[in-house]
This record gives structure tokens, sequence and C-alpha cells, in this order.
């Protein structure tokens, strides 16, 4: 075992904060080996039973759960700030040419590797990763994560038509390969698959229902894609499923919305829909960063807990501006703050935190797992330096509170705050 003596932040089973001034996370291994959290509390009601632990003294430095993107895509790292009119320009103009890259698994797993390294760098340990349509992106992100011993999850893009030579797939191909790639790599070490069709408007009838087919069989799996993010995709998923309640209603009506499925940005739902997602236990991934540089619109948070939705936050690198969880943080607190929302919404530094971490853990049904400090989670965390900065180190130093020392942190922070990523 080891000890590690910081500042401390978790979260209890409500979601608020627990913060220890100086604190001490103890981690070693379970049963089965995991390294996982043995004790976190204060220093002086934990160190008269840790003799003989090795403890590493970074008093001045907070530590916090690892963090967890929601929704990224590793292949789209370079296609962070390009300039567009809209989503749907974006994908064309931009993104369908890069993607078709991935082809060349050398290609591809290099990408992967700058692409770990930015979320180490930005304190980022979990990742839901959309990867392309080719199953060799697929296999270059899975060797680099399990290389890293990282808990990951991603899964090969389903897309059989409306999109361009290069990335575009065959229909009955596509879902042979995903059932290949999910017994090849779902469960092994800390890897996970997810069930990938990039959004409705991409993917044939035949391609969703073999997609919800292959959830069925294999009910540990995720599923991911995207919904009711821009007026212009809506409208084209509208003409194309007239027979569909809503855009979400589509992909109930394939089998596709259950426990561990999460939806990307789900900005455009009416009440209907957020009940239905809370009744089948699906999550919403928020992506402020994106949703703004692409003015897509703005993630109800109001709406969102009323009708008890599961959600979490998400870069959505590369339409998101940074891999930065303070950046997604911040973004988040514009919109939380949107008066088409609610007048006067704010969402507390806890809060936003929360939704990064220990939220975004239970919108993967990985509560328990990642995602917080308590006794049992995997030992997944990141040292953050409150001095990092000269403007950080004079504001952190003025904080009365809690919530003004996660603030200063959020409007402030960046890559820059963190001093080292820990993964277990």
């Amino acid at each position: 075992m080891k000890a590690y003596r910081a500042a401390l932040l978790r979260f209890d089973d409500q979601g608020l904060p627990l913060y220890d001034s100086d604190g001490l996370l103890v981690v070693g291994p379970d049963a089965s080996g995991r390294k996982v959290v043995r004790a976190a509390g204060s220093h002086d009601a934990l160190i008269d039973r840790l003799a003989g632990v090795a403890v590493e003294d970074l008093r001045g430095h907070l530590i916090a759960p690892g963090f967890i993107d929601l929704h990224v895509h590793y292949p789209q790292t370079d296609v962070i700030g390009a300039p567009a009119s809209g989503l749907l320009p974006w994908l064309e103009n931009y993104t369908f040419p890069h993607e078709s890259r991935f082809a060349d698994k050398a290609y591809a797993r290099g990408v992967a590797e700058f692409f770990f390294d930015e979320l180490a760098r930005h304190g980022v340990t979990t990742a839901l990763t959309f990867a392309t349509s080719h199953p060799v992106s697929v296999d270059a992100a899975f060797e680099a994560a399990q290389a890293r011993g990282l808990r990951f999850i991603t899964g090969k893009v389903l897309q059989d038509r409306h999109s361009p030579d290069g990335v575009r797939d065959q229909t009955g191909q596509s879902l042979a390969d995903t059932e290949a790639l999910i017994r090849r790599w779902h469960g092994v070490d800390r890897l996970g698959y997810a069930i990938t069709p990039r959004f409705a408007p991409t993917s044939s009838d035949a391609q969703l229902r073999g997609a919800g087919e292959l959830a069925a069989t294999y009910s540990d799996v995720w599923i991911q894609s995207h919904v009711a993010e821009n007026r212009d995709e809506v409208k084209w998923v509208a003409e194309l499923y007239p027979q569909a309640r809503s855009y979400l209603g589509v992909y109930g009506d394939f089998g596709l919305l259950r426990d561990r499925a999460v939806y990307a940005h789900c900005i455009h739902l009416d009440a209907h829909d957020r009940i239905l997602m809370r009744e089948t236990g699906a999550a919403a991934a928020v992506s402020p960063t994106s949703n703004l540089f692409l003015g897509s619109g703005f993630f109800d948070y109001a709406a969102a807990d009323a009708a008890g939705m599961r959600y979490g936050l998400a870069s959505d690198v590369g339409g998101g501006t940074s891999f930065s969880p303070f950046h997604t943080m911040l973004a988040a607190y514009y919109v939380g703050r949107e008066g088409h929302t609610k007048p006067g919404l704010s969402l507390t530094p806890g809060q936003l935190w929360w939704q990064h971490t220990a939220g975004a853990a239970r919108a993967l049904g990985l509560e328990g797992v990642v995602g917080n400090l308590t006794p049992g989670h995997e030992a997944d965390f990141v040292v953050l330096d409150p001095k990092a900065t000269p403007l950080l180190e004079r504001k952190t130093a003025q904080a009365d509170s809690l919530d003004e020392l996660l603030f200063a942190l959020i409007v402030l922070g960046d890559d820059r705050l963190v001093a080292k990523t820990v993964t277990a």
C-alpha cells in the first residue's frame, strides 16, 4: 500500500463534495489485484492506522478524482480549431476527409498515442471515445490504451449511407466487424467496447437494426451516438424517419436506448424525450465548448434535472475546443447561467466538478468503479497545483471556502494546473 498526503476532494452518495484540507489517500491492491482506494479522509484520523505504509508528502496540492470525458473523438484530434459555419459543413469539409486517413493503422496509432498523452496532461483518466469506421482505428486505440493500463471505451463508427468514400462502410461487413471487435476487446483488462452509430442520418435502417441486435446480445457493452445537436440535423432526421416520434425515438425504435447508452448533446429534446432518457437509463454527454463553437445551442440543465435524466460533461474534441476539463466546466457554467433554461440557474463549483467525475461515471454505468476517491474505487486520480500560475497562486490564497477554491481552479485552470495524473 501507499498513501498520499495533500488536500483531498471526493464526493458523497448525493454528489456533494467531501473535502479535507489535510487529507490522506491510501491506495493498494484489492482481492483481485486491482489498485483501488483503501481509505480516504483526514490525515489525523487515518495516520495511526498506517504503520509501515509509505506516505508521499504532497502538501500544498489538491488530490481529486481523475476526470472522465464522456464523449470525445480521438480521430478528430487534428480537426480541433477548424472553422465552419455549423455542424454539417464542419463534418463535410474537415471531419470526414481527415477520418479517411485512419484506414492506415500506423497513422491511427500515432494519433492515438498523442491523444492519450493529451488526456494525461489534462488529468483525464477515463474516456468514452469514437474511433472511425475503420476497424484498425479501434485496434490502434485499444492497443495504446491497454499499454498504458487505462480504463477506456471506444468502438468502430457505423455509417453506411450519406457519407463520402473513405469513411462509408458496408452494412453487413460493418456489423460483422463490430461483433469481432467486441469479442476481441470488450472486458480485456480495463477496456470496454461501445457500439457506435455516428448518428441516425448516416446509418441505414438495416445497420441500426443490426446495431440494436448486437446491443441486445452483448448487454454489457456500451452504446454511443449523437442526438439533437443541431436544428438542421434534427430537421434532416425528421425527413428521413417521418414515422418516428422524435430524433431520440429513432434510436429507441431500433433498441438502442438502455443503460450504458450515452448520447452526445441532447440539446433539442422535448419533455417526452427527457422522460424516455430517464426511463431507459440512457445518459446525455454534455459538450458545452463544442455546442458554443458550432453554434448548436444550449443543454437545458433545468429540464434535464426535472426529468431525472443522467448526464455528465464531455470535451467533444474536435468540435470541442479543448481537452481541458477546466475549460469544459467553465463553459458548462456559462450554459447553466443562460436564461433560456431557468432564470437565475447557476451550477455550483461542486456540481460542475461532479459532472466531470462521479456524475460522468454514473452516466457510464461505472458508479462505484471510477470517478470518485471513496474506498473501493479504482485509484485513478489527479494531483493539482493551486500555485501553478502566479494568478492562480494569488487567487487561491484568498479562497475562504471550498466553493471559492474550486471555482478559482475552474475559471483559471488549464493543463499547467495538473502536476500529476495517476492511473490504477
